[in-house]
């Protein structure tokens, strides 16, 4: 694997941490679940096959169903760096993901999290 080593992590195990961040401010594991169908296409049973699997980031994001061509509308900042300008595809989805998780523990509405008209579930 070439690559920053977060793209062998499995996604089961940092699972966890977004439904904890989410449900610290008042959200639910519902909706962590809902940005991820709608960032990768995933069903619920398609997407939790994924976690059983312990399927890492970059597989999970190379065998996604469809990222959602709208996640292109995701911008801002995650861990200091600019979303819009991350060049490597794997790595640019882990931090849309990122930055979608800490939209929903802002209190944002899920409608603007999944960018309005384009919530395609």
């Amino acid at each position: 694997m070439t690559g920053h080593r977060i793209f062998g992590v499995s996604v089961a195990s940092v699972y966890p941490a977004y439904i904890a961040k989410a449900e610290r401010k008042g959200r639910t594991k519902q909706e962590v679940d809902e940005i991820f169908r709608w960032l990768t296409g995933h069903s619920q049973e398609s997407f939790e096959r994924e976690l059983a699997d312990k399927t890492s980031f970059e597989d999970f994001f190379a065998k996604a169903p469809k990222m959602n061509p709208a996640r292109e509308l995701i911008t801002g900042v995650v861990c200091g760096i600019r979303v819009e300008n991350i060049e490597d595809p794997t790595m640019k989805a882990i931090r849309q993901l990122d930055k979608l998780v800490d939209e929903l523990a802002k209190g944002k509405a899920m409608t603007r999290i999944l960018r309005g008209e384009h919530a395609a579930s």
